[in-house]
């Protein structure tokens, strides 16, 4: 004869399978609305965080380029405060040569001065003014003046031409003075030439190689200012 107790267990059984099927779906139920509603602001603490992240990077990026910490912002809330004192920030160095004649005629008589001068030319950025660097969700915008020449240094000087007149003489005033003229033909030959856009891509990539492919940094200038030799 059955035993009809398996039978009784196997039937109080299954309203106990029921009610943990319903306590788990609410449970899960319940975990993915907290999930949900939850998430705009998980999604904001982590976007924040990832923003912190790359303000720092961006801080110690420039450290490395110009030893110098620039007033950082993220969203135009201020994260580090400039540190140093630095002002200018030299990106690249170019040989630059001139030459400068010099003719005069008296009385019948020219005498002709010729000089020729090479010079070490650096170009960079003034940050003494408008110098701030703000990280967003898709881009680093850095602000500062545009580059310009920030030294004009001499690393040689020739006379190419001396020729005295009969009676017209060169004077030791007229080779100082044609001399003297060189470091101003120097930094205008410079600031002609592309080394002032040159410098500032040259910063621009710099950045982003030091930053990494996170976010493209964009470069921007005060209204109506001009390029400055």
């Amino acid at each position: 004869m059955n035993d009809p107790k398996p039978r009784l267990a196997r039937r109080v059984s299954w309203p106990l399978v029921f009610l943990l099927i319903f306590v788990s779906a609410a449970l899960l139920g319940g975990f993915i609305f907290w999930r949900i509603e939850t998430w705009p602001v998980r999604n904001a603490h982590a976007a924040s965080a990832e923003l912190e992240k790359l303000a720092r990077k961006t801080r110690d990026a420039f450290i490395s380029l110009a030893q110098l910490q620039p007033r950082i912002t993220i969203h135009d809330r201020v994260y580090f405060e400039q540190t140093s004192p630095v002002a200018e920030l030299a990106i690249l160095s170019r040989q630059t040569e001139v030459d400068h004649e010099f003719l005069h005629t008296w009385a019948g008589s020219t005498k002709r001065l010729q000089v020729h001068g090479t010079f070490n030319i650096k170009a960079g950025f003034d940050l003494h003014d408008n110098f701030t660097v703000d990280v967003r969700e898709k881009e680093i915008v850095v602000g500062l003046p545009h580059a310009k020449i920030l030294s004009v240094e001499e690393t040689k000087m020739d006379v190419a031409e001396f020729e005295n007149g009969l009676w017209n003489r060169i004077s030791a005033e007229d080779v100082e003075k044609e001399i003297s003229a060189l470091p101003a033909l120097a930094r205008e030959k410079a600031a002609r030439s592309e080394m002032l856009p040159e410098a500032e891509t040259s910063l621009r990539e710099q950045l982003e190689a030091r930053l990494g492919t996170e976010r493209p940094v964009r470069l921007v200038f005060p209204p109506n200012e001009t390029k400055k030799p």
